[in-house]
């Protein structure tokens, strides 16, 4: 059960007065950092400001109380933005709460049973296609509010966004841009002057008091968005109806995915930086309440944010409690600093989401796997492309049947699972077994015994290679040994196939002799009644099958 224990229960065992400072530090600097981000990440995802907010605090409190990672530092994130908006501008706001509240549920289901180290084995170039292209969709998204166009109803397809864009270049206001542009120089080289107050964080109050002391026309949240409210709303739990389920599950899928892979791999980076393990089945549990927390006071999808989990680290947090920290910091901010946030100008959050693009784009990584082996690198192009051109969902889904039928046609070629066949009616017959049998330097006549060895895991992907080589048994073969000390497992099709072997064997009046045969292999065949037909006929080597075939020829 050590796998469902928050682990925030067994760091306090060993919890110090000093460590409690540091994590007081860190979260506080953390929740500046998130400040900023939150609001900017719930305008870009098509929800109200405060929305944001709402979902790192009740999201992050809840994943730091109840987590796996001793650092995660949960919140809204850039990855979920596409998603978010595409939900929203099809089922509405109250969609997007539904699909929330149901991923929680899945992430929950999948830390119950032990699917946290599963989640991990995403091929990384769906990893890397999609987040980069969310980077490239969050850029696109700002382009807006960065040059102050002001368009309305700005379409929320990537090739028709640009065209409006190019269609309205001479609405670009110099103002807005050179706040914006301000901001993104700060935010860029502020780091160079002093790394421990946030870039951020600076750029938004130095542009927020030049738009408010000089009355500069530029579209600020107060401007566009009014009043914010000053306090978390009141839980709500949603009207749940069988055909919003139906509607709403595929996106709610895509929710619990992109939590638990984000989740997992912030929380994988922080164990390399702090010398720690993770629990991930805790942590997806913890990311599921999150979750639902969120969505029950009207907030967005929340996950482990990699960027604040490091800010989190260098600041000299090491326990949740500093994940809690930030949380209450933030709702200090909210009950008491809103008409501040007011202020803030469109532009320089849209200068904070072009560096939190920049940040997810991992060019490095793309161009590296563009020299990958091809099938790779169109798995890459094509999630990519999907993600930037249709739609998340659709990128997920498809590079992910790529990359199944990929593995599946690697398993089938490079695991050699294809048959190997040894005829020991040849001369050389020492040779063929590699010289390891002293059995076989004895001058045995062995007309008639032909071997298939099975290379590599035993399933659909190759099973009909065997059945093939079973009916290509040569005329006049008296014994078949099949060979299976390389056979790791097997699946539901290759027990199917061994059992059509046995019965083609036996109308051709041959003995099956099955020989190395390993424990997943065995097991699957004694729950499928297959190994009661080959009991007598199963060797622990080819040289005790031999021996059985050379007393059986002695006896006739």
């Amino acid at each position: 059960m050590s796998q469902l224990k928050p682990k925030l229960f067994s760091v306090m065992k060993t919890y110090t007065k000093h460590q409690f400072l540091k994590d007081i530090i860190a979260g506080i600097i953390v929740a500046i950092i998130a400040l900023p981000l939150s609001i900017a990440l719930a305008i870009a995802s098509g929800v109200a400001p405060e929305k944001g907010l709402y979902t790192a605090i009740v999201g992050g409190f809840l994943i730091s109380f109840l987590g796996g990672s001793r650092v995660q530092i949960a919140g809204p994130t850039g990855a979920f933005m596409i998603i978010v908006l595409g939900i929203v501008n099809t089922y509405g706001f109250d969609g997007l709460v539904i699909a929330t509240f149901m991923g929680g549920l899945f992430m929950i289901v999948l830390g119950l049973v032990k699917m946290g180290s599963v989640v991990k084995f995403i091929p990384y170039p769906i990893i890397t296609g999609f987040t980069s292209g969310i980077a490239l969709v969050i850029f696109s998204s700002q382009i807006n509010d960065f040059f102050g166009m002001n368009i309305q109803n700005l379409s929320g397809q990537f090739s028709n966004k640009w065209l409006q864009y190019f269609s309205n270049i001479t609405q670009i206001d110099l103002m807005t841009v050179c706040i914006g542009a301000l901001s993104l120089f700060i935010i860029i080289f502020w780091p160079k002057i002093n790394k421990r107050i946030p870039g951020t964080l600076i750029a938004i109050l130095v542009s927020s008091f030049l738009v408010f002391f000089l009355h500069l026309d530029v579209a600020t949240i107060g401007s566009t968005y009014g009043e914010l409210p000053s306090s978390l709303p009141v839980p709500h739990i949603p009207n749940i109806t069988f055909d919003q389920i139906r509607l709403l599950i595929e996106p709610a899928f895509v929710i619990a995915f992109l939590g638990s892979v984000e989740s997992l791999l912030s929380a994988v980076v922080s164990d390399g930086m702090i010398g720690s393990r993770h629990r991930s089945n805790m942590e997806l549990v913890a990311q599921g309440i999150g979750n639902i927390g969120s969505s029950l006071v009207g907030g967005i999808p929340v996950t482990g944010a990699i960027a604040r989990t490091v800010a989190n680290i260098k600041n000299g947090g090491r326990t949740p409690i500093a994940g809690m920290v930030h949380s209450i910091t933030l709702l200090l901010i909210l009950v008491s600093l809103m008409p501040l946030v007011s202020h803030i100008p469109l532009s320089s959050l849209a200068a904070v989401l072009f560096v939190v693009a920049y940040n997810m784009s991992e060019w490095r990584e793309f161009k590296t796997l563009l020299k990958s082996p091809l099938p790779d690198t169109f798995v890459l192009l094509t999630t990519f492309f999907l993600t930037v051109f249709v739609d998340l969902v659709v990128a997920i889904e498809v590079g992910l049947v790529l990359s199944m039928f990929l593995f599946m046609k690697r398993m089938s070629d490079v695991s050699d699972v294809s048959i190997k066949k040894l005829d020991f009616a040849e001369e050389t017959q020492q040779e063929i077994l590699n010289g390891t049998s002293s059995i076989l330097k004895e001058p045995i006549e062995l007309r008639g015994v032909q071997m298939y060895q099975i290379n590599g895991p035993f399933f659909f992907g190759a099973a009909n290679k065997f059945i093939e080589a079973i009916n290509n048994v040569n005329h006049g073969i008296e014994y078949l040994i099949i060979g299976m000390k390389h056979v790791p497992a097997m699946d539901a099709t290759a027990i199917h196939y061994f059992k059509s072997s046995i019965k083609i064997c036996e109308s051709k009046k041959i003995t099956l002799l099955v020989t190395g045969i390993k424990a997943q292999p065995k097991e699957a065949l004694v729950k499928a009644g297959v190994m009661k037909s080959i009991d007598h006929h199963t060797f622990q080597t080819i040289e005790d099958a031999i021996k059985f075939i050379k007393q059986m020829r002695i006896n006739q």
